[in-house]
């Protein structure tokens, strides 16, 4: 039984004191949905330096904390860079690596991911992995082609025994705040291709128990739908995120899923 998960990434939004804010009221509003510690987890993603806060605010609530990125390496001479060490420090449970945007516009690539989620795991948070295709690449018929290399180097690569607590989000990078949203019987393809490559390494078990997000534009209206397909366990939320109504709503929508 895979329990849903969904993750707000808040990106370059939020003061400390407007995260503080925001997330208190998901943690209520989460508080207050009947059957809430059953129903789906939620983890919040803010900005490095709302991190403490948002930690604090959360604190106690089930609702975990996590980083937009962290570094490969333990310490030393990396300006701009954090460490795994530092964001449990700093409250983190979870780290969000490999997202669209920092492949895109940072050039990371699915060496440095793999790297960033081996040091992760190993120092105790929970590594998200995002993958998925630019427009282009869907367009040219090589979603799977595409996906299929992303987790050989960027999770099989990285982790020769199966690790455990790994979390999968797929987001089609021409869905992502751009307003158009894959179909669920598109995500669901993707979705099932990942569980299928990774099960072939890690086995039966392992793939089962697996969560694999959906991140493209998933707002209120249409999470139901995608949440309902079979390997679709969550999402990982951008703009949606940052009104707490939206992202309630959301998390409301996937706490009335489960899947075998």
């Amino acid at each position: 039984m895979r329990t849903p998960l969904v993750a707000g990434n808040w990106k370059m939004n939020k003061t400390i004191a407007e995260g503080h804010a925001l997330a208190q009221a998901v943690a209520q509003g989460r508080a207050g949905m009947a059957g809430a510690k059953g129903g789906a987890e939620v983890v919040l993603a803010p900005p490095f330096l709302a991190l403490p806060a948002v930690a604090g605010a959360v604190k106690g609530t089930g609702v975990g904390v996590a980083g937009q990125n962290c570094s490969a390496e333990k310490d030393g001479a990396f300006t701009g860079e954090v460490s795994v060490s530092m964001l449990k420090d700093a409250g983190a449970t979870h780290v969000i690596l490999g997202h669209s945007e920092r492949r895109e516009l940072m050039g990371e690539t699915d060496a440095q991911v793999a790297r960033k989620a081996a040091a992760a795991l190993a120092g105790g948070l929970v590594p998200i992995v995002c993958l998925g295709e630019a427009l282009p690449v869907r367009e040219a018929g090589k979603t799977l082609e595409h996906v299929g290399r992303q987790v050989q180097e960027s999770i099989l690569s990285a982790f020769p025994s199966p690790p455990q607590g790994l979390i999968v989000a797929y987001e089609p990078v021409w869905a992502i705040g751009t307003g158009r949203t894959a179909t669920p019987a598109q995500a669901q393809e993707v979705h099932a291709f990942i569980r299928e490559r990774l099960q072939k390494t890690y086995g039966v078990d392992w793939a089962a128990k697996t969560r694999i997000l959906y991140g493209g534009s998933v707002k209120p209206d249409n999470a139901a739908e995608l949440f309902a397909q079979p390997d679709i366990d969550g999402g990982l939320i951008g703009g949606a995120s940052l009104k707490s109504g939206d992202f309630l709503a959301i998390v409301g929508a996937a706490s009335s899923v489960r899947k075998a």
